[in-house]
């Protein structure tokens, strides 16, 4: 299946969804401008490519997401909730949340296996996203370090998880369960993973076919939702249940 190339103007269209490939590629090109991206995530689509290869936009089948009443806390990890290890807070330093995510998992994987999605491109995109009051970060202090974290793109009321990171035991957990939390006081029901894993599984995810889905953010996406930055209008973290 020949892949649909975008137009110049951040207007232009995406193909509808159930044109994408197997594997969820649907479209390539176009630039990533707030424009293009606002209308990408409200009709379900997301960029992820590597520096120094095309733009590529994806709708996969099924698509992952948590429901926010519905997060998965395993013993283990209530027995952290209760330590209370982590200072959290929310759109404090968003562009280096997002720096920790691209940095590569040491030790974990080859290095030729390191993630390259969250690169410059991508990091300018999403903080002037966040400077203009869409995306949104999730931070776990310890000792006034950076240890964990969580990012993504907030329109009316659904959010779209994009990547997470830890530098201690349960810091992304954590701040998961912060951002659940928060956006369930709000009203968002929902939190896309974007593609199926099984670590997100274990946590509680759940797929959805992506009519279902895409059907639910159009929806959710037109609802008032909470705008700008939320440092100052989140509630403090509460570590009991």
């Amino acid at each position: 299946m020949a892949i649909s190339w975008l137009g110049i103007s951040a207007d232009s269209p995406f193909p509808p969804v159930d044109q994408a490939t197997s594997h969820g590629l649907l479209a390539a090109g176009g630039d990533l401008s707030l424009t293009r991206l606002l209308n990408a995530y409200r009709q379900g689509i997301f960029p992820w490519f590597n520096a120094y290869d095309p733009i590529l936009w994806w709708s996969p089948n099924p698509r992952m997401v948590f429901q926010t009443d519905n997060l998965h806390i395993s013993k283990s990890l209530k027995k952290a909730l209760r330590q209370k290890p982590f200072h959290i807070t929310f759109d404090q330093d968003f562009e280096a949340v997002m720096q920790a995510c691209a940095a590569p998992r040491q030790a974990k994987v080859p290095a030729e296996q390191h993630e390259t999605w969250i690169h410059n491109e991508m990091i300018a995109a999403y903080t002037a996203l966040h400077q203009a009051g869409y995306a949104h970060s999730v931070e776990c202090w310890q000792d006034e370090q950076l240890v964990g974290g969580i990012y993504g793109v907030s329109i009316g009321k659904m959010f779209f998880g994009e990547s997470m990171f830890s530098y201690q035991t349960n810091a992304s957990k954590i701040a998961l369960v912060a951002l659940a939390r928060q956006l369930k006081m709000w009203g968002y029901p929902l939190i896309d993973c974007q593609v199926y894993s099984e670590h997100l599984s274990r946590l509680g995810a759940m797929t959805l076919p992506r009519e279902s889905f895409v059907r639910q953010v159009q929806q959710l996406c037109s609802l008032p939702g909470q705008s700008g930055n939320w440092q100052t209008i989140t509630s403090p973290f509460n570590y009991e249940p």
